[in-house]
């Protein structure tokens, strides 16, 4: 089995005792970690990890490194968004350096930013990684762009649910002009809202949709459909969050595009990995 060898230099200071570092994991494949944020989970005396982090991320932290799991689902929280930030107030304050490991990029969906309001009231020194969001990772593995000169000029990130339970209030005249990509973020829940509220701004039933869920990692699913049968393609599927529905005519290029999704278990069993000391 070949080894993987890595090697940096990234002349930067070492994670402070008392320092947090609100760091961006990627959509789930190790291997799109960037150095930096490599580098300072290697640090880290404490993880602060979300549901969407991966188990081959977690394992390039210490062995020695307290984990603490603080993940969130529909309704269903390991701890509030406030007790998540009083536990990175009070390791810091016991002097730990602590890293918050997000899924995909966290100040894109992940409260990255929340939490760094948090961090400055209280006096914490922080530094921000940032992380290939979802969108990226589960396009290019799904086998499309996200912008391409010929099918969309732009492309809009969208939350698909609200906090609380609010109504999911969004410039549905915007999201359905021709010639732009628009990717929902935790949108399944909302599929059918999506649907009408497209269709009824503009979009035909025909345009296409893909549906990427466990984008990067071994498990990932891609089911292209159209507008008007996403919520019956959902259910057929059976599709579980996190799914990323993905609305535009680049989804068309799937699949002339779509390349397998890399092998990852060699990632880190027989990895030799040859670091620069910081």
């Amino acid at each position: 089995m070949p080894s993987h060898r890595v090697s940096y230099d990234l002349a930067e200071a070492p994670l402070a005792s008392g320092e947090v570092a609100i760091i961006g994991a990627g959509p789930g494949d190790p291997g799109l970690l960037t150095l930096r944020a490599l580098s300072l989970i290697e640090q880290a005396d404490c993880l602060v990890y979300d549901r969407l982090v991966s188990r081959e991320v977690l394992a390039l932290a210490s062995p020695r490194a307290r984990r603490f799991y603080v993940g969130k689902a529909s309704r269903c929280h390991a701890l509030t968004q406030d007790e998540t930030n009083a536990l990175l107030v009070r390791l810091s304050r016991e002097g730990r350096r602590v890293v918050r490991l997000k899924g995909g990029d966290p100040y894109i969906f992940g409260r990255g930013g929340e939490e760094a309001e948090v961090l400055i009231e209280h006096g914490v020194s922080f530094r921000v990684v940032p992380g290939i969001t979802s969108a990226q990772g589960c396009a290019a593995y799904g086998g499309f762009p996200l912008t391409h000169r010929d099918h969309a000029q732009s492309v809009t990130f969208v939350t698909g649910h609200c906090k609380g339970d609010g109504d999911l209030a969004l410039n549905w005249a915007s999201l359905a002009a021709p010639n732009q990509t628009t990717v929902f973020y935790m949108g399944l829940a909302n599929a059918e809202l999506i649907r009408g509220e497209l269709q009824r701004h503009g979009l035909p039933a025909s345009h296409p949709v893909a549906l990427v869920e466990r984008g990067t990692t071994p498990e990932q699913r891609r089911v292209i459909t159209c507008l008007g049968e996403l919520v019956e393609t959902i259910a057929s599927e059976g599709l579980k969050p996190p799914t990323l529905i993905v609305v535009g005519e680049v989804v068309r290029l799937a699949d002339t595009l779509s390349q397998p999704v890399p092998e990852q278990a060699a990632f880190i069993e027989g990895a030799v990995l040859e670091r620069v000391a910081l």
